[in-house]
């Protein structure tokens, strides 16, 4: 017997379940798109001048004070050249009548202006753009310090991108303030005036005629300066998002491409994409419309001054020269109107790029008192330490940890329970808000950050390698000294293995290190370690990005890296804990047990379980293996 067809649901029910659908995908999206724009967009703007923000570039600018003075002049003088060839102009059509050798002085006298103007004006604009080219490398050399002095915190909640767009996009900005003749405005505004001067002079009734159908441009072009600067902002925040996503998207395209994610995150870079080119059209149209307006002012002029000869008589050459400074004084105002759509971007890649130095995010600022010294000068030391990424939300909760010289102490405990914070709060990559942190019986806070870190060797989860060589990656930031790296990957046992390579200590390392294998990079790490040679280690679970077997072959390596030194271990793995000194086993950010491996593993607590369920998998694992 066959079973009864299912009835088909009816079209209206089939429209109000796909309407209730479309609606909750585009509360979701809606959702994540308000989330992803709180993370990415840049604040509102302020004001598009700001004397402030001037005020805060003049250090940069006044060591090459001279170079600007020299653009001043050069400004000046090019100014009163361009006023003065209309009443040459003048004089020399009002004068032929008389004198027709005029005509050739006037000549003359127009090439001498012409070639001093193209001659200081060159001046002008070198010296212009070398102060500015120079004052900006200051700035972006002073940004990019700064950035490194920022606690870890402020990376964790801030979009890579947007440091990006800081040291690039926004001091960019502002030396196309300077590439564009900032200090032409000054000159600008001195030809308007001294233009509407000498006109009145020359006719006062034919200029007022002149400038008749100016008050009208003058409301106009404010309005499309206001919307101009709207359609700015919209630029300036898109740039930064854009810049941010796409920095996202290069550091996950592991996962991207693994999860066949390319169309979505072609969409998603779409839709920001289009939103920056609409932004930018809105700024073209604005742009279009005010420098529009400017010409069809203009041409009104012009015609007025037609207009007002046929009821007011002049000389040829007066309407000569009215032409002229008509045509002159709208050229500043064309071109003020261009440098203040320039003038907002200087203010607000200023606006942001000083709003970064203004941030009170240094690394470990020292907003408590540091403790007086200890008379134990244990290599490092926790007492009652408190520690909390968010307010209200402990990480560590009382910790108390001295260890003694040479010995290994070993932190387990399950994820999240605060083994790495300890570890960045020894450093003082972040700062316990209750407690003491001790290296040397010192308060850290007491120490120089310098000082401070040149006491540790750190080897991190992740292995960053930066370009350059396998020398300089090992010397880690110091001029490499190729008989200090042979030793310490000689002493690691993996001198012969590098060497072996093309280039050998001097191979190229790529980006992130790609071009070396994870057990590689890891020996490297174990190099820069050795290299530094400091009394007192961190390995922060220094092998979980390799293999078992590759871990057992880097195990005599580990070895020789913790010989005679003061080390910290947060591990996972048997293999680097087992021989601890002492285990600390952590758990909801206190420490719950503590002894050897022998004696944890007797108590039958925690550390006992972990070991059931991750350690003694590995101990069989190698047996298996065998027996297969």
């Amino acid at each position: 017997m066959s079973a009864a067809p299912r009835p088909t649901p009816a079209p209206e029910l089939d429209a109000v379940v796909e309407e209730l659908t479309r609606r909750a995908d585009a509360r979701g999206k809606a959702g994540t798109d308000a989330i992803l724009s709180r993370f990415h967009e840049e604040p509102v703007l302020g004001k598009a001048y700001d004397a402030r923000l001037l005020a805060r570039l003049w250090p940069y600018v006044r060591p090459h004070a001279r170079l600007l003075w020299l653009a001043l002049a050069a400004i000046v003088v090019t100014t009163l050249g361009a006023m003065l060839r209309p009443l040459v102009m003048l004089e020399t059509i009002d004068g032929m009548a008389a004198d027709p050798r005029a005509l050739v002085r006037g000549g003359l006298s127009l090439v001498l202006i012409l070639a001093v103007e193209q001659a200081l004006g060159f001046a002008q604009v070198w010296a212009t753009q070398i102060v500015g080219a120079r004052a900006m490398a200051d700035l972006r050399r002073d940004v990019f310090a700064f950035i490194h002095e920022l606690r870890l915190a402020y990376f964790d909640r801030t979009p890579v991108g947007r440091l990006v767009t800081r040291v690039t996009n926004d001091v960019d900005a502002i030396l196309e303030l300077f590439a564009s003749g900032a200090l032409n405005a000054f000159g600008d505004l001195l030809r308007l005036v001294g233009i509407v001067a000498l006109m009145l002079a020359l006719d006062w009734r034919m200029a007022l005629m002149s400038f008749a159908a100016a008050p009208p441009a003058a409301l106009l072009v404010l309005a499309v300066r206001k919307r101009s600067r709207e359609s700015f902002r919209e630029i300036r925040a898109k740039t930064a998002r854009m810049n941010a996503t796409m920095n996202e998207q290069v550091l996950g395209m592991v996962v991207i491409q693994a999860y066949c994610r390319e169309a979505q995150a072609a969409a998603e870079f779409d839709e920001i994409n289009v939103a920056y080119r609409e932004a930018n059209i809105a700024s073209i149209k604005y742009e279009a419309m005010q420098d529009a307006a400017i010409e069809m002012v203009s041409a009104v002029c012009m015609a007025s001054i037609v207009v007002a000869a046929g009821y007011q008589p002049v000389s040829f050459g007066t309407l000569v020269a009215f032409s002229a400074y008509v045509t002159q004084f709208f050229e500043p105002i064309s071109a003020l109107a261009q440098r203040y759509t320039l003038l907002q971007s200087a203010m607000a890649g200023a606006e942001r790029v000083f709003g970064l130095l203004d941030t009170r995010e240094q690394d470990a600022p020292g907003s408590r008192p540091a403790a007086p010294p200890s008379s134990d000068d244990a290599p490092f030391a926790f007492e009652q330490v408190h520690f909390e990424y968010k307010p209200g939300v402990p990480v560590l909760k009382g910790i108390d940890v001295r260890a003694r010289p040479g010995e290994k102490v070993a932190l387990v405990g399950p994820t999240g329970a605060g083994k790495s914070t300890l570890a960045g709060l020894l450093l003082r990559l972040y700062e316990a808000q209750a407690g003491v942190v001790r290296v040397g019986g010192q308060d850290v806070r007491a120490l120089e950050r310098a000082e401070l870190r040149r006491r540790f060797a750190v080897v991190p989860q992740d292995v960053f390698l930066f370009p350059g060589t396998v020398a300089s990656n090992i010397a880690a930031g110091e001029a490499p000294d190729l008989e200090r790296v042979r030793q310490a990957l000689e002493r690691l046992g993996a001198l012969a293995s590098f060497e072996r390579r093309p280039g050998g200590l001097e191979a190229k390392v790529e980006e992130h290190g790609n071009n070396f294998s994870a057990g590689e990079r890891q020996l490297i790490a174990f190099a820069r370690a050795l290299y530094r040679d400091a009394p007192l280690l961190i390995l922060d679970e220094a092998t979980s990005s390799v293999d078992s077997d590759t871990e057992a072959r880097l195990q005599a390596a580990l070895d020789e890296l913790m010989r005679g030194r003061t080390s910290l271990v947060i591990a996972h793995r048997l293999s680097t804990i087992r021989a601890a000194d002492r285990i600390l086993v952590f758990q909801a950010g206190r420490i719950v047990e503590e002894g050897t491996h022998e004696q944890l593993v007797a108590q039958g607590g925690l550390y006992s379980r972990l070991y059931a369920l991750q350690f003694a998998r590995e101990l069989d694992a190698p047996a298996s293996t065998h027996d297969a």
